[in-house]
């Protein structure tokens, strides 16, 4: 696809809809090696994750799960959604935040392990550090951007991602996009105008990914307190989970955990709620249970 001024969004000088394989802000060879051998390391230091990969690597619990992922795209990161693939996951990434971005690890994600900066063998990733609201936008847009498939599981932190699913049925289904000048920030208001070109360029992308999305998990107050407004309005309609209120050290270990307890579960109608650890999937959770005082022991000293 070619960006051209009527097809660019806002001033970003990128399509509204993009067939980019990922972007990231450096993918010279130092970096992606920088990236992976940072990557290595994080690996150790997050050990409930590789128990995962060593106990259900072979079986692929995760397989059919397609995962639109809205976190920090740092090294620990990385690790978590190379465990989402190994498990059996497809991914698709952004991050959650336009300065935490590593760009290294970005790099890395983006080749993956087996690929080279010439020949990237990565995931999807959009991330890059000190993106502009209407980049960041854009990012978290092609992140949800499957083509013909459809994301079945959103990992969100901060509640953008599910806001902007929920707000893009919900004007859908309205008729009309708020005018985007009555946004009481500049960050809605570039949100509305988001939401305003899309429903001008492709008017039913939304409702269809609303439908697929069986679970959702959320990590900050944020985003929690968001799930809770849209309960309260009865406007929110997949199963979602609260990863905080636990006995967690490592946030990215317990989202795997949750995100595998979903698709294990994901037939269950509930609202939206605040979920308690997921019983169902203590048993094949074993692994992480006992990694779990390692996973302490490593925060405690880092």
């Amino acid at each position: 696809m070619t960006a051209t001024a009527a097809s660019t969004f806002m001033n970003t000088g990128l399509p509204l809809l993009s067939d980019l394989p990922f972007k990231v802000r450096d993918l010279s060879p130092e970096t992606v090696a920088y990236g992976r051998k940072e990557i290595e390391l994080a690996e150790h230091e997050m050990p409930g994750l590789m128990s995962l990969r060593a106990q259900y690597g072979q079986s692929k619990p995760l397989a059919g799960a397609r995962i639109m992922g809205s976190l920090h795209m740092t090294v620990q990161t990385a690790v978590l959604i190379e465990t989402l693939t190994e498990l059996g996951a497809e991914v698709r990434w952004a991050s959650c935040n336009i300065f935490s971005t590593q760009d290294h690890a970005a790099a890395a994600v983006a080749v993956g392990p087996t690929g080279t900066a010439e020949n990237p063998q990565g995931i999807p990733v959009f991330a890059w550090k000190g993106e502009t609201l209407p980049e960041y936008w854009w990012c978290t847009l092609q992140a949800l951007n499957w083509g013909d498939e459809l994301p079945n599981l959103i990992l969100d932190d901060g509640g953008d991602a599910t806001m902007l699913v929920h707000k893009g049925a919900e004007f859908t289904e309205a008729g009309a996009v708020p005018d985007p000048s009555t946004g009481e920030s500049e960050e809605f208001q570039v949100f509305l105008t988001l939401l305003t070109d899309m429903a001008a360029a492709h008017p039913q992308f939304w409702p269809p990914i609303a439908a697929a999305i069986r679970g959702v998990t959320e990590e900050t107050t944020t985003g929690v307190h968001r799930l809770y407004q849209m309960k309260r309005a009865h406007s929110c309609s997949p199963p979602s989970t609260s990863t905080m209120p636990s006995r967690r050290a490592s946030s990215t270990t317990s989202t795997a955990a949750d995100t595998r307890a979903w698709t294990a579960s994901c037939e269950r109608p509930t609202s939206c709620s605040r979920a308690r650890r997921p019983s169902s999937a203590a048993t094949a959770m074993s692994a992480r249970d006992a990694a779990r005082a390692s996973d302490r022991r490593a925060a405690a000293c880092s």
